[in-house]
């Protein structure tokens, strides 16, 4: 996973509450287990007629917002089914920044493993963002993870919370599998007694 520092770029205002997973990315796309591929169908009924033609006005198929790497959404953000495939499309996308007033509690744990940070503010700073954001591509917003600080294109500054093992693994670029490696010598190391001790296992 990759290490999560600092990131400047464009963020893109979603005003919408309630998205829930299925509207992220359509049940009738998750079928993979891999974390790649799912970006092109981000958001699919809402970016896309049936016909496969882009709707001109979501917002990231406006020109100005293609390539966000920051969404500024409603409140109640990844609601509904637990699929990890969310937050998958999401990163796949290139977005590795969502910032609302409130997350669905299994949607916001899975950012984390898969290297998005989310942030929750209070109604009235997520407003001063969304209002940042509309400004469109020009306006370049700044999130530090090592000062917890959120800096808009007009230079607020507006800090934010978030837990202090979830920001370690951030910072450090580890997922579960990560973590796990970070205990390797210590596993092969009880591995090697084990089987000392235990060699009919």
């Amino acid at each position: 996973m990759d290490k999560f520092e600092k990131l400047q770029g464009i963020a893109a205002p979603m005003p919408l509450v309630n998205i829930d997973t299925d509207m992220i990315i359509p049940k009738v796309h998750l079928k993979s287990i891999k974390r790649t591929g799912f970006g092109k169908n981000l958001f699919d009924e809402m970016r896309f007629n049936r016909d496969g033609t882009e709707i001109a006005d979501f917002v990231l198929n406006k020109p100005q917002y293609r390539d966000a790497d920051i969404l500024v959404a409603g409140d109640n953000f990844g609601c509904g089914s637990s699929r990890e495939h969310a937050p998958w499309a999401i990163a796949d996308f290139g977005i590795k920044c969502v910032i609302s007033t409130s997350f669905a509690d299994i949607f916001f744990n899975n950012c984390f493993k898969n290297g998005i940070l989310p942030i929750v503010l209070p109604q009235e700073q997520v407003d001063i963002l969304m209002a940042d954001a509309e400004k469109g591509a020009n306006a370049r917003m700044t999130v530090d993870l090592v000062t917890q600080e959120i800096t808009t294109s007009d230079g607020d500054v507006i800090k934010f919370d978030v837990d202090a093992f979830k920001k370690h693994c951030l910072l450090e670029g580890l997922d579960d599998i990560g973590l796990t490696m970070e205990k390797a010598a210590s596993i092969d190391t009880f591995e090697e007694k084990a089987a000392q001790s235990r060699p009919w296992v």
